[in-house]
């Protein structure tokens, strides 16, 4: 098994720097952007094979940048999984939104997902060589 890099879209540092330090102890490297707007520029420098995304950031919506990040046809098939504290019933749009129009991989509530099944999630898009 290979290492994946991934980015992680976390505006709270605290948690970034946990998942990150869990998500790199499991052999993967993981970059960090703490807006929508860091994201996209991190995204620009080095397309990740795998982004984690909170929905809830300041200033731009990880949808926004969900829409944002499709709108470049070199990025439209990044898998993306959501980590978040709005629980999947109470985001605005649909889970069929979400999975067809910005293809989204999985969506995951922060409150019910520990680090182990994260690292299970995560490993789910590592790509034996």
């Amino acid at each position: 098994m290979t290492g994946m890099d991934i980015l992680l879209v976390e505006p709270d540092i605290v948690l970034a720097e946990t998942l990150r330090r869990a998500v790199n102890g499991a052999g993967h490297r993981v970059r960090i952007a703490r807006t929508a707007q860091m994201a996209v520029e991190a995204v620009d420098t080095a397309v990740p094979e795998l982004i984690i995304l909170e929905l809830q950031m300041v200033s731009h919506s990880g949808i926004e940048f969900l829409y944002e990040l499709r709108s470049y046809h070199d990025w439209q098939d990044i898998p993306v999984v959501i980590l978040s504290h709005v629980p999947p019933g109470e985001f605005s749009g649909s889970w069929q939104l979400l999975r067809e129009e910005l293809g989204v991989r999985a969506y995951h509530y922060k409150s019910r997902t520990s680090l182990k099944k994260l690292l299970g999630v995560v490993n789910q898009f590592v790509v034996v060589s």
